[in-house]
């Protein structure tokens, strides 16, 4: 072997050998990475857009922490408690009353009882249950819908499972509708519009595509949510509350009156008080961009965050953080 066939040796010696140094040196690192997914709901909603704000702030600090953080568009709240309970979701987006629910294990989770692994993050924004008519069905209010083509939304929704307590509160039954549709929030502004169906509900921050497409689209309008049955309903549970979607929001004259959720984010205890930790100090200390986000987010502020539509324990790697931040 002359001289030059040596240093290539040596060379490619030493090339190979860093080559294993530098495998070995990378192998820690792929396997410290972590992968979280938030289940929210229909793209045209506002917990689409809420699991991508989320995500997009972990994802900026992911080479510190390597979490990796995705956002699923799923069937909404009920979906989103039985995926996390069942392992297949790490985080999800909820509408407070059916957290309560989760949690004490009734109405939708009867049969599965109480889930006391439930843990909550924080909550985000209010959700006015809102009613969109047709301006031709001469809906100008809730009790209005009796007799009608109305959209109650798919199964595993938020919007159905409040569409279903009211129901049950003013005696409704799906034979009190010419037509109970079942179509999810990304369907239902077009369904309207094609004249599918007379109305629709929608547990919903605003202002939402959803509400603003069928306005724009073919005249509808919103419709007051009121009464003695609605204030009984606040009065009885505190995840209840009145709600007004204010005039000029969506070519409305007047404000519309209405109650309302709250958006929340929750886990369970299989989730890994470090991971969660993580989560919730990239929201929290990237606060001003992440409410910049989506005009729903405006109205947050982070010290009612902590508590506000929360029924479930808060998750260890979220007080942990709330502790160190001075917010509990």
């Amino acid at each position: 072997m002359n001289t030059l066939e040596k240093r290539i040796g040596i060379k490619t010696a030493t090339v190979a050998a860093a080559g294993v140094m530098l495998a070995f040196s990378a192998a820690p690192s792929m396997a410290q990475q972590q992968f979280v997914t938030i289940g929210t709901g229909g793209v045209t909603g506002v917990y689409y857009p809420a699991g991508g704000a989320i995500c997009l702030n972990v994802n900026q600090g992911r080479a510190e922490h390597g979490i990796r953080c995705s956002a699923e568009s799923t069937g909404g709240s009920v979906f989103n408690l039985n995926s996390i309970r069942e392992g297949e979701l790490n985080i999800g987006v909820v509408q407070s009353d059916v957290q309560y629910n989760a949690l004490n294990g009734i109405d939708q989770f009867a049969d599965a009882g109480e889930y006391e692994d439930l843990r909550a993050l924080f909550s985000l924004h209010p959700e006015p249950f809102t009613v969109v008519a047709r301006a031709d069905a001469g809906i100008e209010s809730f009790e209005d819908l009796v007799g009608k083509r109305v959209n109650i939304g798919n199964p595993g929704s938020g919007q159905r499972n409040t569409m279903e307590l009211l129901m049950e509160e003013y005696g409704w039954t799906m034979d009190d509708f010419a037509l109970a549709a079942e179509l999810p929030s990304r369907e239902q502004a077009q369904g309207l519009c094609d004249n599918q169906f007379d109305a629709f509900v929608f547990t919903v921050g605003h202002p939402s595509g959803s509400i603003s497409e069928p306005v724009a689209t073919c005249d509808a309008v919103l419709v007051n949510v009121t009464g003695d049955i609605i204030d009984d309903l606040v009065e009885a549970n505190p995840y209840y509350f009145h709600a007004t979607i204010p005039a000029g929001m969506y070519n409305n004259e007047e404000d519309v009156s209405t109650f309302g959720v709250g958006a929340t984010v929750v886990s369970s205890t299989d989730t890994s008080a470090d991971m969660v930790y993580e989560v919730v100090k990239a929201v929290f200390e990237n606060f001003d961009q992440f409410k910049g986000l989506h005009p729903a987010f405006a109205v947050l502020e982070a010290e009612t965050m902590v508590s506000s539509g929360l029924s479930a324990p808060l998750h260890e790697g979220a007080e942990r953080y709330f502790e160190e931040a001075g917010l509990l």
